[in-house]
């Protein structure tokens, strides 16, 4: 049993909340080093002896409170949050908080010394002070708007009211902050959200430059770490003619991957048949795979069957899943022997093929049911390769929403590009059909704009993703916020307190989840936080 606060948080970061009662509680945040610290969920207001420079009070109050863990996604950026404040003990408050998230900032105590840094190409957010001496916050946010349009700005202020935030927002403010900082979580996230939506409107002006520019856009489009590795994969897969297994959702691409296979190997010159399995009539699919004799059934011609078409080339067999249990031996050997036998004959023909075999199944649990042959499914998994969702790779909707822009637009049309908002909802958006849900959305919406840019109202789609994924409680409340804090504490705790996971679970972005716990008044962890006093 700890005998001090200072037993209990020892060796953790913490932030200290000095406040000064003469002042109606105003706080000052003072992330500390030392041995106060506030990773554990120990918290308390303990008599601090100091005496304030302003107020003269002799005795104030300390409060702890936990710490999220710092963003590292973001240590190694180059952009910055420029924090515009004529008190210099706010801007170490703020540096610390923001720096603590792994975010860079640069410090200005005027106007005119942060109009010095509006020419740097990597500033990304501002936070402004709405009252800074003898200059006005508005007035700043007025000039880098009209200089730096792209860059976000946030206005701090005393005096919070929804005029004033109104009026922050229509002169082109992202959001407004209420000072005291009483909420670190807010402080975070909304930098955090400025910051994905600066990278976002950024990443869109680049990608118009390179559609006007017409260039070449790479078959398999993206640039997530998923998409990168999965590049790699097939790199090294290029002087390999061994079969693989492609595993994914519907409209993840997988033939687009198939095809990037087929180009980089030794028989990128020969025939890629893709076949469709799902599609075919279980009377039919032998002979379509196999071929068959004239005279085999009624009305035979005779036909080489697909096998034989790819013989030293690729065969793509979509859906594999789907082949009957009556063809699946057949087929084995077929790929055993490199041989087949058409319907209705008794010799048999070359067919030398490298399979290419596709499935948004589950092949393993199949296998279990003794739906599908072990030894035919060790055959085609020799190398496996798994395309991820969509929604788990939202990095990639620009590039790709841009791409099918480029694909699909009339040789005259007048439509460059989408505008911010538009690009945004596709971001956000689940796309239960994949990457082939989003180029259906993107011609349709080509089909009936008519500005330089494709709108928000442009889009055929329903309402944004909501917080999904966690199943509904027996006890669902009747309030909606009460159902988004139940499914909140439910997501935590199957994750286990993990909030990557849980933000995954849900389908929203980590950014988002922070937020929402804010609002709920949860804990990252799962838990509650508390202040005693």
């Amino acid at each position: 049993m700890p005998r001090t606060p200072e037993d209990a948080l020892e060796g953790v970061a913490v932030e200290l909340l000095v406040i000064d009662d003469e002042y109606g509680g105003r706080a000052q945040r003072k992330p500390s080093p030392g041995p106060w610290g506030g990773a554990t969920r120990s918290v308390g207001r303990h008599p601090l002896p100091f005496k304030s420079p302003d107020s003269g009070t002799e005795e104030q109050f300390m409060v702890v409170r936990q710490l999220p863990e710092p963003r590292s996604v973001r240590e190694k950026s180059p952009e910055f949050v420029l924090l515009v404040d004529d008190e210099p003990l706010l801007l170490r408050s703020l540096r610390r908080i923001l720096e603590a998230a792994g975010h860079r900032t640069v410090p200005a105590v005027s106007a005119s010394e942060a109009a010095g840094r509006l020419v740097d190409p990597d500033l990304a957010v501002v936070l402004v002070d709405l009252f800074l001496g003898a200059s006005s916050g508005l007035d700043f946010l007025e000039q880098v708007k009209a200089e730096r349009p792209e860059v976000e700005v946030i206005v701090m202020t005393g005096h919070a009211s929804i005029e004033s935030a109104v009026g922050c927002i229509r002169r082109g403010a992202f959001d407004y902050l209420a000072k005291p900082f009483d909420d670190v979580y807010r402080v975070r996230t909304t930098v955090g959200r400025a910051l994905d939506r600066w990278s976002l409107v950024r990443r869109n002006s680049e990608l118009e430059q390179e559609l006007c520019g017409n260039r070449a856009v790479p078959a398999l489009v993206g640039q997530s770490p998923a998409m990168r590795a999965l590049e790699r994969t097939i790199a090294s897969l290029g002087h390999n003619e061994s079969h693989v297994l492609i595993h994914g959702e519907s409209g993840t691409g997988k033939e687009l991957v198939a095809r990037a296979l087929q180009a980089d190997s030794p028989r990128s010159g020969e025939a890629f048949v893709p076949v469709d399995c799902g599609a075919l009539p279980e009377t039919i699919i032998e002979s379509e795979l196999f071929g068959h004799q004239k005279g085999a059934f009624t009305g035979a011609l005779g036909a080489q069957g697909l096998f034989r078409m790819a013989h030293r080339g690729t065969l793509f067999l979509d859906e594999v899943g789907e082949i009957p249990a009556s063809v699946q031996a057949k087929f084995l050997r077929a790929l055993q022997h490199k041989e087949v036998r058409p319907v209705g004959s008794t010799t048999t023909e070359p067919a030398d093929v490298r399979v290419i075999s596709a499935t948004h199944r589950d092949l393993e649990a199949m296998v279990a049911a003794g739906a599908f042959r072990t030894d035919l499914f060790y055959r085609l998994n020799v190398v496996r390769l798994e395309i991820p969702p969509l929604r788990e790779r939202r990095d990639d909707i620009p590039l790709l929403a841009h791409h099918f822009l480029n694909k699909h637009r009339a040789e005259h049309s007048p439509v460059e590009g989408f505008t911010d908002d538009a690009l945004e909802r596709l971001v956000n958006t689940d796309w239960p059909g994949n990457v082939r849900e989003l180029e259906n959305t993107v011609e349709s919406a080509l089909a009936l704009a008519r500005g330089k840019r494709l709108r928000v109202a442009d889009l055929p789609l329903g309402r944004p993703r909501a917080v999904r994924g966690a199943p509904v409680p027996a006890d669902l409340p009747v309030d909606l916020g009460a159902y988004e804090k139940a499914a909140l504490e439910r997501a935590l705790r199957e994750c286990g307190g993990d909030a990557r996971e849980a933000a995954r679970h849900l389908g929203i972005g980590r950014s988002t989840l922070y937020r929402k716990l804010s609002r709920h008044g949860l804990a990252r962890g799962g838990g509650r936080t508390r202040v005693i006093g």
